[in-house]
């Protein structure tokens, strides 16, 4: 397959009038990339744009946030995360209605403030939020690495760390009916594109790995559109990922980390789809096993919306009850939810 000019490739995907192609992306990063370069407005009816469970807070179970705010209600104990995270309700309330409430709950920017703080603070634990996928997997370990190296013993890690390849795979034998995959760029990164060439073959669909720019978007997109029927994998981010991926970080994560059983928001748990501290570090951990507890709020779709068979504006909280200023789910919630980038873009 070779590609023409982005102007054609553009009058294509306009006025394509095939069968129906549905392709998902499983990357936050690439949710808020399509909506800010207006991509849906630039296809054809026939292809369908569907967002997966790729927002790292939009996944994350009410356990986890529950978990995180009794933490941060202790005397000796600062809870720290990034943004996001603070205003997901648990089952009964978020961390900033928490912090609210007199609990101690700090955001970050960098996670090695985390250490910094830990160090200047000795008569605190502090908790640090490790929410993410592979991406994020890295500077965990970073994190954990240099407490170690410090002798941080009030530095620990309340992880809820996913993996890609096994979601993927639920999405498709769960009823998903996606016709190829977005592969999310910054996963692919770490990874390497071989993990996705693998589950391409598995599961006799397509895989493009993308970059997060329109023009790349729409590439990738028409690649995906022309593969339909056929298995296989396309690398059009050769600039960041590689076949192999990023051997360092892999090895880092490999140190401290090892693969676990996952509890998914909507989804149950998934066989291996996570990430969790390896018993030797277990000293580290702010109790992160067995956090299954999964408290949907009444009339919330969010379920449905992550794995493709409903589009957020069709969830009859949508724009109503649930917005970005005052978000009933955690799709709402997030930058890089699937709601919250139909809402701010306008889509349909």
């Amino acid at each position: 397959m070779k590609f023409t000019d982005i102007k054609s490739i553009a009058e294509e995907l306009k006025n394509y009038d095939g069968e129906e192609v549905r392709i998902m992306e499983v990357c936050g990063t690439h949710t808020a990339a399509i909506s800010e370069n207006g991509i849906p407005s630039m296809l054809s009816p026939k292809i369908k744009l569907i967002s997966g469970p790729g927002c790292p807070v939009c996944v994350t179970v009410t356990a986890v946030i529950d978990r995180l705010i009794e933490l941060s209600m202790r005397d000796d104990t600062v809870v720290l995360t990034f943004g996001d995270l603070i205003r997901v309700k648990g089952t009964e309330k978020s961390l900033a209605d928490a912090k609210a409430d007199g609990a101690k709950v700090k955001m970050v920017y960098s996670p090695m403030e985390t250490v910094e703080m830990a160090s200047k603070d000795p008569d605190h634990t502090y908790v640090f939020a490790a929410i993410g996928f592979e991406t994020t997997a890295p500077v965990y370990a970073s994190v954990l690495e240099e407490a170690i190296k410090r002798g941080l013993d009030n530095l620990k890690l309340l992880t809820s760390i996913k993996t890609m390849p096994q979601v993927i795979r639920w999405v498709v034998n769960n009823g998903g009916g996606i016709d190829g995959f977005i592969a999310p760029g910054h996963v692919a990164a770490v990874t390497g594109s071989n993990v996705f060439a693998e589950l391409s073959k598995e599961l006799d669909l397509p895989f493009v790995v993308s970059g997060f720019e329109g023009e790349q978007l729409l590439l990738t997109i028409y690649a995906l559109v022309r593969m339909k029927g056929h298995s296989g994998i396309r690398n059009l981010y050769k600039s960041v990922v590689t076949t192999e991926g990023n051997m360092k970080a892999k090895e880092l994560v490999n140190r401290y980390f090892e693969p676990s059983d996952a509890s998914w928001r909507g989804m149950g748990i998934i066989k291996g789809s996570g990430l969790v501290l390896k018993s030797e570090y277990s000293k580290y951990d702010a109790g992160s096993y067995e956090l299954d507890q999964d408290h949907m709020p009444p009339g919330c779709s969010c379920a449905s919306v992550l794995v493709g068979k409903i589009k957020p504006n069709e969830c009859p909280m949508f724009g109503n009850a649930c917005t970005p200023d005052n978000a009933h789910g955690a799709c709402m919630v997030s930058t890089e939810g699937s709601c919250y980038n139909y809402f701010v873009s306008g889509r349909k």
